[in-house]
């Protein structure tokens, strides 16, 4: 496939899996777990693209898919139109220097026996050619950027707050320059207040170096404060994906609906009715025939269990759900 380098769009995913092979027992069967099953999207420049939904529905593998951390069972994964994919040392200098992860626990992700100064340095060793003065120096200008003194320079990760330790985990993803950072829950670690100032942060980068955020998050009432566009996954697939004024003012999945009705909204006009989902979400081991939301739906109809809805275009918007085609056809 020939992709055009001058597309307006950093990312350009299509149909993305991951499979895993799990043992059901210790004799028994292995399983095929479908973490990811076919997720399509594009990610504009200087945009961020919201990645939602309930624990276990794959935005984390999706993360992980896109830095390489792990690779994908199928699909395609393109950067300005240059092949990912490919395994050769090219492609893999550019996934390191031009796509980068901020991860959801700073402390975690942080080595508790190396300095601020040594933890930021390291990308800087390894993938550039720079002197020990003009790290410094590069470490030092980036710390400026994300709030952080030189006197915190020399200091171990356990002296910072929560707050600052994820400030400094901006700082590291942003050492060598990306043009794409995949923040995986980045602030759901955080205090209220805090998670203010590191979103307000993130906001600033974005408009002084052009960033390109995947904001992977069950926060809807953080994502409406980032987002440019919204992608809704449940149980490893699609099901809504739209502009962020289309999703949080008519979202038509009913699984979206839900999760909006859950969320606390300071500015909203109307009172929103709350939508309660009865029952689990279905296990990866084995996932139900037809739509993974049926049993949990309102709108539930007979063909729902027996046929798994495709993604489907309305005004722009992407819904995967046959009561929504049906509603559609009706005006």
């Amino acid at each position: 496939m020939t992709h055009n380098v001058e597309q307006p769009w950093l990312i350009d995913a299509r149909d993305l899996k991951k499979h895993y092979s799990v043992k059901k027992s210790l004799w028994g069967k292995t399983a095929n777990v479908k973490a990811l099953d076919g997720i399509t999207f594009t990610l504009a420049r200087g945009k961020t693209l919201a990645v939602v939904g309930e624990s276990g529905c794959g935005k984390s593998t999706l993360g992980r898919l896109l830095t390489m951390i792990e690779t994908p069972t199928a699909g395609e994964l393109y950067w300005n139109g240059q092949n990912l994919l490919e395994a050769d040392r090219q492609s893999e200098a550019l996934r390191r220097k031009k796509i980068q992860i901020i991860f959801q626990n700073p402390y975690a992700s942080l080595n508790p026996r190396k300095k601020i100064s040594q933890i930021l340095e390291e990308p800087l060793i390894i993938n550039t050619d720079l002197s020990k003065a003009q790290r410094r120096e590069k470490v030092l200008a980036i710390m400026s950027k994300v709030g952080l003194k030189v006197e915190h320079y020399d200091r171990y990760p356990h002296m910072f707050s929560g707050g600052q330790r994820q400030r400094i985990a901006i700082a590291r993803g942003l050492m060598l320059n990306p043009e794409v950072l995949i923040a995986d829950e980045p602030v759901s670690a955080l205090d209220v207040s805090v998670r203010a100032q590191v979103l307000n942060l993130m906001m600033e980068l974005q408009q002084e170096l052009g960033l390109s955020y995947i904001f992977i998050s069950h926060d809807l009432s953080v994502v409406e404060h980032i987002a440019d566009e919204v992608m809704v996954m449940y149980l490893g697939r699609c099901v809504e994906k739209g502009t962020k004024q289309a999703i949080f003012s008519q979202a038509k999945h009913p699984y979206t609906q839900a999760l909006l009705s859950a969320t606390p909204r300071l500015n909203s006009q109307t009172k929103q009715e709350r939508i309660k989902l009865t029952g689990e979400l279905p296990s990866p081991l084995n996932p139900p025939t037809g739509c993974a939301f049926a049993a949990r739906c309102r709108y539930k109809m007979p063909k729902c269990e027996q046929e798994s809805p495709s993604l489907t275009s309305y005004e722009g918007q992407q819904v995967a759900c046959f009561y929504v085609q049906l509603a559609e056809t009706r005006i």
